[in-house]
């Protein structure tokens, strides 16, 4: 889900828009039309040496990344409470304690900082905050009211304090939540309960595809009791943010915006992927058009071709396969810049405003996505040049100071300089040709504090997978494999 640094706006806003539009969906894609032979490929996974290009590149020696890398998790997750960490806990229940990670400049916790959470400190083998941040995933974002079509789900953003933000689903939460179980099962082994990792990955799994097709008419609740939740007609203030009432001041915009009042209307939610084209879809909201590059994770459908539920591979084999071509779909042939949503064809689609598709603030992370299925599966040689044409680009808009959204094209659409966006781009250069371009985009990450204020949560979590990948400590673990 979008996470421009700017107050939260919501899913609802996003739907609605567009559900004023209609859009043919194409026919399959010969790609989409094979299934993807289950091999290993030649990378990480078979070879279990996973590279650290601090070292190979800069000289840094494994103890400094390892230090760099721990020096980043501490302040994140439990650094200074106003300007440094985004993790908190709050209390305990039956389950053990209690913990979220929060959209510190929108005041929220979402599925996807939830999910990033909880695959770093699985990473770094941090239990404790593991088991919170699922707790507190489980126990307040999990969908439960049989009334509310996404139940099953996680609702992707929620308040802090346990209230609702949204009522509807992300997949980019639930494939995180999925393949940070996976990897729980493999290094602590499956306790009871919540805690049966592998258990509750294989039912996340299991509903993304086979979710059935619900429709019923807002507003909905969370869990059974709850209030119905309705959307605000102003996004929820948060004292947190400064920037985006001082851009909304300069462009001489109300401040906070209004979003007029809409009858509600029914909303369908089914699977999560689109079977036809093997793509995870933007949301399960079945009239709202496309994917989201960023969403595509080849790197992890090839384990769960292998460790997720047997009628299931098949297909997470052949979702490998599409989402490798389709990077190269969504690529600008000139800039390497893909739009934050596309139609299954690669066709960008406009943005929930109305703007042309644009490269933007989902968009960062596609370029990792490449590059770490590079890293791990090394299946696909197209993904050296797909990296060396987005740094070569960057690098060319200066490394210090490219802007953080963009035309795909190359036309700035912002003046900020993002650390997330610098971190995804440099995990390019796990795939990207050895040279000059790459080494810079290593030294400008490497020479990068870790970052705090109010724009923390994005770029932090960003920040820190990134120097994980480019460390060698972000790995596929798999005790089987040794």
């Amino acid at each position: 889900m979008s996470r421009a640094p700017t107050l939260l706006c919501g899913v609802t806003a996003i739907i609605l828009a567009w559900a004023g539009a209609a859009h043919a969906q194409s026919a399959p894609t010969p790609a989409a039309a094979t299934t993807a032979a289950t091999d290993d490929g030649s990378g990480a996974y078979r070879t279990q040496r996973y590279r650290n290009l601090f070292a190979e590149r800069l000289g840094r020696s494994p103890q400094e990344t390892h230090a760099k890398i721990e020096q980043a998790f501490q302040k994140l997750f439990h650094g200074d409470g106003q300007e440094e960490r985004v993790y908190f806990e709050t209390g305990a229940n039956a389950n053990g304690t209690l913990a979220y990670i929060t959209d510190w400049a929108n005041n929220d916790a979402r599925t996807e900082g939830m999910s990033y959470g909880m695959m770093i400190a699985v990473q770094l083998g941090k239990k404790r905050e593991f088991d919170a941040l699922w707790n507190w995933s489980k126990t307040y974002m999990l969908t439960t009211d049989p009334a509310n079509p996404s139940r099953g789900y996680f609702a992707w953003s929620m308040g802090t304090d346990g209230t609702p933000r949204a009522t509807g689903a992300a997949p980019d939460g639930e494939e995180y939540y999925a393949m940070a179980l996976y990897f729980a099962a493999r290094r602590w082994g499956n306790g009871k309960g919540i805690y049966d990792y592998q258990k509750e990955a294989d039912t996340i799994l299991r509903g993304m595809r086979h979710h059935p097709v619900v429709t019923a008419t807002p507003p909905f609740r969370i869990h059974p009791g709850d209030k119905p939740f309705v959307e605000p007609d102003a996004p929820w203030p948060s004292p947190n943010n400064r920037h985006e009432q001082e851009q909304a001041q300069k462009a001489g915009k109300p401040w906070p915006p209004q979003r007029p009042h809409r009858e509600p209307r029914p909303v369908t939610v089914g699977p999560m992927v689109d079977e036809a084209h093997a793509m995870v879809r933007f949301v399960p909201e079945t009239f709202i058009p496309g994917t989201d590059p960023s969403y595509h994770l080849p790197a992890f459908y090839e384990l769960w071709a292998r460790w997720g539920p047997r009628e299931d591979r098949a297909f997470w084999a052949r979702a490998a396969s599409v989402s490798r071509d389709f990077f190269v779909q969504t690529a600008d042939p000139a800039t390497g810049l893909g739009p934050d949503r596309a139609d299954f064809d690669g066709t960008p689609l406009k943005n929930w405003d109305g703007s042309p598709g644009s490269f933007g603030y989902d968009s960062w992370r596609t370029i990792s996505n490449w590059s770490v299925d590079r890293s791990w599966w090394n299946k696909d040689p197209r993904q050296q040049a797909l990296s060396d044409r987005v740094q070569r680009f960057l690098a060319g808009q200066g490394i210090d100071r490219f802007a953080d959204r963009y035309t795909l094209d190359g036309k700035p659409l912002s003046d900020r300089h993002s650390t997330g966006m610098l971190a995804a781009a440099a995990v390019g250069s796990l795939a990207a040709t050895p040279g000059q371009v790459s080494d810079d985009f290593l030294r400008a990450l490497w020479d990068t504090p870790v970052p705090s204020g109010e724009q923390r949560y994005f770029d932090g979590m960003l920040y820190l997978m990134s120097m994980m990948h480019l460390g060698g400590e972000f790995r596929v673990i798999d005790t089987t494999k040794k």
